[in-house]
Parts: structure tokens; sequence; C-alpha cells
């Protein structure tokens, strides 16, 4: 098994908040290895159109993924919390192999288990070119930026 991942259910806004960052940090790495650490050993995931089963298969497409989505540059927000679940929004940035960038939006359903282990994952990513002066997420959130809100467009 897993090592546990604190906070634990039930969370209330400081957990929550806790573990959004603790999940934006980790993607930041770009070491599917150790994202899937945080996921039980059979979670399920819902990516945009792929469904996925257990960490075998989230180790294998995050490999995929950060082949292709290059400076890959995610920062995370609390939607929302209750009881073993957590909503959150998010953006991210990276280029293709062409140099054309991209912001990526999208909103993520989460459910855990007792252990802190995300079970669940469902989420919905609409990508967006811009150009590279267009850019503002430069890396992992520096510790002054944390909990600042994500802007609208």
């Amino acid at each position: 098994m897993t090592s546990p991942r604190p906070p634990f259910p039930s969370f209330d806004k400081q957990s929550a908040l806790q573990k959004v960052q603790a999940a934006e940090d980790a993607w930041n790495t770009r070491d599917p290895e150790r994202v899937a650490l945080a996921y039980t050993e059979d979670s399920i995931w819902r990516n945009r159109d792929t469904f996925l089963h257990g960490r075998d298969e989230i180790i294998a497409f995050l490999r995929q993924k950060w082949a292709r989505e290059l400076d890959y540059s995610l920062r995370k927000e609390l939607w929302s919390f209750h009881d073993n679940r957590i909503a959150v929004r998010f953006q991210y940035e990276s280029h293709d192999t062409d140099g054309q960038w991209w912001r990526s939006y999208g909103n993520e359903l989460w459910e855990f288990d007792e252990h802190g282990l995300m079970r669940r994952r469902e989420a919905g990513i609409h990508d967006i070119p811009i150009q590279p002066s267009a850019r503002r997420i430069f890396g992992p959130r520096p510790d002054h930026e944390k909990g600042t809100p994500l802007p609208f467009a």
C-alpha cells in the first residue's frame, strides 16, 4: 500500500486548500511516478475523452502528456469541497513540438479515500492557442503567489 497522503477527509477549507496546492506542486514536477503516488492503485480517471484505470495507466498517460505538452506549467484553484470531495478549476500553459503555445482551461472533480489518496478524478479541459507574449504561467508558483485567484480568461 502507498503511504497515506494527508490531509485526510472530511475536508475543511484549510485542508482542501492544502490538498489543491499539493496537487499543483506535484504536477509541476512533471514526474509521472511521483504524481501517481497521490492516487489509489485502482484509481479511475476521465481526462477529456480518455478513461484510465489504475496507476500504471496513469503513469503511461502522464509520460505521453508531458512528452507532447512541453514546458508545462500549472495553476489550480479550489472551487468547492464537501466531505471527501474537492472541485478545482485550473489553467496550464505548454507548447507543442512546433513551438505553438497553448493555454488550457479546465475543471476537475476529485474523490478521496480515507488515506487521503485520490480514487476518482474527472477532468474537462479546453485548449486555446496563445502567442508567447500572452503567457502568464512560468514554472511552479512562487510562494508569494500561492492562494492567488486565477484570472477568468
